[in-house]
């Protein structure tokens, strides 16, 4: 039996182009990018500030995943590299992955098979050092506030009102509640605090949502770190920050350019997490993208109830973008986990537990209808997939009013993923997107989020504790009523409970608590039992994970 290469085998078996190489597809010249080595790059703010979009921006989103796998990364890569042997000119624009996942349940967010980006070791590793950057800055502001409650405190802050947490980029559930400065006299006050990971830290938000240099050092002015006794909001600003984050974050905000591995250009660059962040690369990149290529494909985190819904509701608010067709990916073993069937059981072919989970697709293509955007679904094939079950998705995509097709792209890049360019194709030429988001910003805080919850969770309503009820009188009280809302929930369902999936009904979510994001422009609501910073598993994927003396990786998979 031939053995079946792992991602990390396919990768480093690979014949990579030369950084400028890939540029010069772009139109770029040696001048306006900055290698770091010879395969990965930071294209120049003068690019950056010179590029006026003009392409046009597909969203690649899915279904709430499962451990069969979807694949969403995979497709997004494979469909670039589709619509590049079609003869388009196209870029992929998509978030750097987070340490904790790469090292937690994931073991890498390059893509996967034949469809990866390069060099994707170092995608998955340190990259430009954009992600230290941010953890770099965040902590500053940690360190200037604490050490502003040493020296006197004369902004007075209440250190039991402080909101402002640490970040790390690794999976650490004995971060989540802390205390610190037990040192004696000269440690500062004794307090509580808390780490969020990296991906869920504000600052990523903002490094994702502002427009240039200028922008991102406004925004981080704007950062609540907590309140006086009075309740009055202390910034960032106030503590005189700003400039030396925004030091920091210079050359962490000019987008990451790399390479499909057959040779296709790609911006990777900022990386908030779906479920609880806006789950978003950076409007930098993307922008950048529209203004490089005629096709631009971007994704977002998790299933479309999260990244999708935050994407079109939060990035292309802020951005001004106007994604014109959405790719829906699903795969049969997945629609199956969803219909009931247990993972071991996922390569019998059951058709009506198929038919029960495919409520599930079904939910998440109707819901990126609502905002206007028509869908493309891309089913990722399986060896184990029989035809009816294929005919089965194929024929309720058609009943949906979605285009379909079947993607290969793991086993064979972009020649696999050729059917699903074309079905996209056909939907940028009927031109029916009228891209619109779901809620008025100027909604109270409680509105938007029974808005999402009725109409993209398909909840009865929203429950809120008495901390959420507090915090969003607080929130609305400082002028951050009309923003939109992140909404932080389970990635596994609908609902906010992960157990429940398929399409739940007859359910309530509960909102335990809501915060103000000042400087990304957001309140973001925690719904269940959610955390900003994750545990490892029982068995996490670094535990197969080792560097060979000739260099080779093994386990990054």
């Amino acid at each position: 039996m031939t053995k079946v290469p792992t991602d990390i085998e396919i990768a480093q078996a690979a014949t990579l182009r030369p950084i400028q190489e890939v540029a010069a597809e772009l139109g770029l010249g040696p001048d306006d990018i900055l290698p770091y080595g010879h395969y990965k790059a930071k294209i120049s703010a003068e690019v950056v500030a010179r590029g006026r979009p003009r392409g046009r921006l597909i969203l690649v989103t899915g279904t709430n995943p499962t451990p069969a796998g979807e694949g969403k990364s995979t497709v997004t890569v494979g469909l670039a590299d589709a619509f590049r042997r079609l003869g388009k000119k196209v870029v992929v624009a998509i978030r750097e992955p987070s340490l904790g996942p790469v090292f937690g349940v994931k073991g890498g967010a390059a893509g996967g098979g034949y469809a990866q980006l390069a060099p994707m070791d170092e995608i998955n590793l340190h990259f430009t050092g954009d992600f230290h950057a941010v953890s770099t800055a965040h902590n500053l502001l940690s360190a200037m506030l604490d050490n502003h409650l040493h020296q006197g405190n004369a902004l007075g802050i209440d250190p039991r009102r402080i909101v402002w947490p640490r970040t790390m980029d690794m999976n650490d559930r004995a971060l989540r509640s802390i205390v610190v400065s037990l040192g004696g006299i000269n440690a500062g006050p004794v307090r509580e605090d808390r780490f969020v990971i990296v991906a869920g830290s504000e600052i990523m938000a903002i490094l994702a949502l502002a427009s240039d240099l200028a922008d991102l050092e406004a925004r981080i002015s704007r950062i609540i770190v907590g309140l006086t006794r009075d309740r009055k909001p202390v910034t960032a600003g106030d503590l005189k920050a700003a400039g030396a984050m925004s030091l920091l974050l210079k050359d962490a905000i000019l987008p990451n350019l790399v390479q499909t591995l057959e040779g296709g250009p790609a911006l990777v660059h900022a990386g908030p997490f779906g479920n609880i962040a806006h789950g978003c690369n950076s409007l930098v990149a993307t922008k950048l993208a529209l203004s490089l290529g005629d096709i631009v494909l971007t994704e977002a985190g998790f299933g479309a109830d999260l990244g999708a819904e935050k994407f079109f509701d939060i990035a292309c608010r802020f951005g001004g973008l106007k994604p014109e067709v959405a790719v829906v990916v699903a795969t049969i073993r997945a629609l199956k986990m969803h219909g009931g069937v247990k993972k071991d059981a996922l390569g019998t072919p059951d058709v009506a537990a198929l038919e029960r989970g495919m409520v599930n697709l079904e939910g998440h293509v109707k819901n990126v209808q609502k905002f206007g955007v028509p869908t493309v679904i891309a089913l990722n094939r399986f060896t184990s997939d029989s035809p009816e079950e294929i005919e089965t998705v194929l024929r309720a995509a058609r009943s949906w009013g979605s285009r379909a097709a079947l993607s290969d792209v793991w086993a064979k890049g972009g020649e696999g993923g050729e059917a699903v360019a074309h079905e996209v194709l056909a939907a940028l030429d009927e031109g029916k997107a009228d891209f619109k988001p779901l809620y008025d910003v100027k909604l109270p805080i409680k509105a938007k989020i029974e808005t999402i919850a009725r109409e993209i969770y398909g909840a009865d309503g929203a429950d809120y504790t008495a901390a959420a009820e507090k915090n969003i009188a607080q929130c609305e009280a400082m002028g951050l009523g009309q923003t939109p809302v992140c909404m932080a929930k389970t990635q596994y369902s609908f609902s906010d409970d992960p157990t429940k999936l398929g399409r739940p009904k007859g359910f309530r979510i509960t909102i335990r608590d809501v915060y103000a994001s000042a400087g990304a422009g957001f309140v973001v609501a925690l719904a269940g039992e959610i955390m900003t910073m994750p545990g490892l598993s029982k068995t996490p994927a670094a535990e197969a994970m080792r560097v060979h003396p000739d260099g080779t990786i093994e386990g990054l998979f």
